[in-house]
């Protein structure tokens, strides 16, 4: 069942990110995420209302610091790619989410079959390969600090943060337990709100430009559905980690970009790259080795 789950939030995910995609190409990231993450609170209020369960202080406490870690790294993520080339920073930024939640399951003691753990391994790899996309050289177009300042502001460095983030997500949403129901997930959504507010009012503070709005019927419902499904896929990812293995839940979740990579070849006609061709047919192999196994 853990397999079903986590790649129904993989799945959940992908379109996410996908509609999301084409509402920041109209507009920018946190307008987008303005739309997106109110209409993500109310969808998981609701199914934590319906599905039972009562808010309690620990749970909601735990979800969310959870929100609050994955709203930092999408906003990482988004700076990451402002300073480095996609095709690195991608990849770095999803294998750090993915390995996190695997060693700390590990350390937690959980032990996987032999074929389990070898579809685990093809299918980092696969998230690796399927990340890669190519350069944007307008991304690394941001003025350089010096130094170690410079360092930290690289974007593998900071997609290797963002990836931290999110894989942090992942592990508290398995430590709020699921003895509240839903309740972590709101308290996650709430986390992203912070994080949503705080980005707003930073750009307010600096006089920064938050670019164009998002308008038009059509615009707007891409960015509600978005949101919809964002908080569907963590729905979907909570109930997995609590049916089976973080380790397994986080790897197999991870695979969204496979999704995102494959609406992108639908609707816009862009061109698999060879990585990330062999990157599917690895993920393939992994996801029937998880299976069987």
């Amino acid at each position: 069942m853990v397999t079903v789950l986590a790649l129904s939030a993989a799945l959940a995910y992908g379109v996410a990110d996908f509609l999301g995609g084409t509402v920041t190409r109209r507009a920018t990231a946190i307008r987008a995420l303005t739309w997106c993450v109110p209409i993500g609170l109310a969808v998981v209020l609701v199914s934590a209302l319906l599905s039972g369960g009562s808010p309690s202080t620990g749970p909601m406490t735990w979800g969310l610091v959870a929100g609050i870690s994955g709203g930092a790294g999408l906003i990482t993520f988004y700076r990451a790619l402002a300073r480095g080339p996609m095709s690195v920073v991608a990849p770095v930024s999803a294998l750090a989410a993915a390995v996190l939640p695997v060693g700390v399951g590990i350390a937690e003691g959980e032990r996987l079959d032999a074929s389990v753990l070898v579809g685990v391994l093809l299918c980092l790899v696969a998230i690796a390969l399927v990340s890669m996309e190519a350069d944007d050289p307008a991304r690394a177009a941001a003025p350089r600090a010096d130094g170690w300042r410079r360092l930290l502001d690289s974007g593998p460095v900071m997609a290797g943060v963002s990836g931290i983030c999110f894989g942090v997500f992942f592990v508290l949403l398995k430590e709020a337990g699921d003895g509240s129901g839903l309740w972590p997930i709101v308290g996650a959504r709430l986390g992203n709100l912070v994080i949503v507010i705080a980005a707003l009012l930073f750009l307010a503070f600096r006089g920064g430009d938050k670019g164009p709005r998002v308008s038009g019927r059509t615009l707007i419902g891409l960015a509600l559905l978005s949101g919809s499904l964002d908080a569907g896929a963590n729905v979907l990812y909570f109930l997995a980690v609590h049916d089976g293995m973080l380790s397994l839940a986080a790897v197999l979740t991870s695979l969204y970009p496979a999704i995102t990579v494959l609406l992108a070849r639908v609707a816009y006609s862009e061109r698999l790259r060879t990585v990330q061709r062999v990157g599917m047919a690895i993920a393939v192999a992994g996801v029937a080795l998880v299976t069987v196994g």
